[in-house]
C-alpha cells in the first residue's frame, strides 16, 4: 500500500495523481493533511502541489471529458468527506483507462459516487448563495458566518465577487475555520480562529450603528411577505433547513419595541 499525502487543495490532488502515474503506484491511498497515516505496511509519499503537474493531469482529463464532467469532478472534491480522494482517484483512473467520456457510465461505482456527491455539493453551494446574510461592521466591512455541510467557499467566491463588487466583504466558514475576503480588487482565503455566537453581545459592539435597524427592517419585510394562511412549514424547512437558521436574522427571536 502506498500512502500519498497531499496539501488538501484541488491542485494538490491533481499533483498527487500525477505522482501516482509517474511512480507507477498501484495500491494507493490519498490522504489530506490532518488524517492519521500509518507506515506499518507500505510506503509514504508526499506530493507537493505543483501547477505544472496539476495542469498536465487536468489537460489529460479535458481530452476525454465534457465540461460538465470536469465541473462534477471539481465539485465532488469539495465534499471533503473521508475517503473522498480515493473515489476521485478511481474515477480519474477510469477516465484514463477508458480514454473516452465515462460520466454516464453508471455501472462504475466511482462514476455514480462522483455524480451523486457533485449534486449534493452543488445543492449546498446554491443554498449558501441564497442564505448568506451580511452584517455591517463599524469599519464598513460586510461579514457573514456560515456553516455548510461541505467546503463550498471556493465554489461561491465568484458569485459574491460579481454580486458585491463595490463592497468589502468577508464570508467565514465556522466549521472549517477559514474565510474568503474581498478587498474591492480580488478575493483571497484568510485563516481565522475564533468562537463567537452570531448574536452574542460581544459582536454587537463591532456593528455599524445602523445594523440593528437594517436587521429590524429585514425581519419586518420577511414577516410581511409570509402570509400566515398559506404557511407550509414542511416545504419551508425543505428549502431552508433548520441547521441554517442560527445565521439568518429573519429566524432570530423578535424583540418587543416600545
Amino acid at each position: 500500500m502506498h500512502t500519498v499525502i497531499y496539501d488538501g487543495s484541488f491542485a494538490g490532488l491533481l499533483s498527487a495523481v500525477f505522482d501516482v502515474y509517474e511512480y507507477k503506484m498501484q495500491d494507493v491511498r490519498l490522504v489530506p493533511p490532518g488524517q492519521p497515516v500509518s507506515s506499518l505496511f507500505g510506503s509514504i509519499h508526499t506530493a507537493p502541489a505543483d501547477i505544472v503537474k496539476a495542469g498536465r493531469v487536468w489537460k489529460g482529463l479535458e481530452q476525454y471529458s465534457s465540461l460538465q464532467a470536469l465541473r462534477n469532478l471539481r465539485a465532488a472534491f469539495f465534499a471533503g468527506t473521508r475517503g473522498n480522494e480515493d473515489v476521485l482517484l478511481a474515477y480519474i483512473r477510469y477516465v484514463f483507462t477508458a480514454k473516452k467520456a465515462v460520466e454516464r457510465d453508471y455501472s462504475h461505482a466511482a462514476v455514480i459516487a462522483v455524480s451523486q456527491t457533485a449534486h449534493k455539493v452543488r445543492r449546498e453551494k446554491h443554498r449558501m448563495e441564497a442564505f448568506v446574510r451580511f452584517q455591517l461592521t463599524k469599519d464598513q466591512l460586510y461579514y457573514a458566518i456560515i456553516q455548510p455541510d461541505y467546503n463550498v467557499l471556493p465554489l461561491i467566491s465568484d458569485h459574491f465577487e460579481k454580486r458585491y463588487a463595490d463592497q468589502r466583504w468577508l464570508i467565514y466558514d465556522a466549521l472549517r475555520r477559514y474565510g474568503i475576503y474581498y478587498d474591492l480588487h480580488s478575493v483571497e482565503e484568510v485563516s481565522m480562529d475564533f468562537d463567537l455566537a452570531p448574536h452574542d453581545a460581544a459582536i454587537a459592539t463591532i456593528h455599524d450603528e445602523k445594523e440593528a435597524l437594517y436587521q429590524a427592517l429585514w425581519k419586518q419585510y420577511f414577516d410581511s411577505v409570509n402570509i400566515a394562511s398559506r404557511k407550509n412549514t414542511k416545504l419551508h424547512i425543505r428549502h431552508m433547513p433548520r441547521r441554517y437558521w442560527k445565521y439568518l436574522p429573519e429566524k432570530q427571536p423578535r424583540t418587543a419595541h416600545r
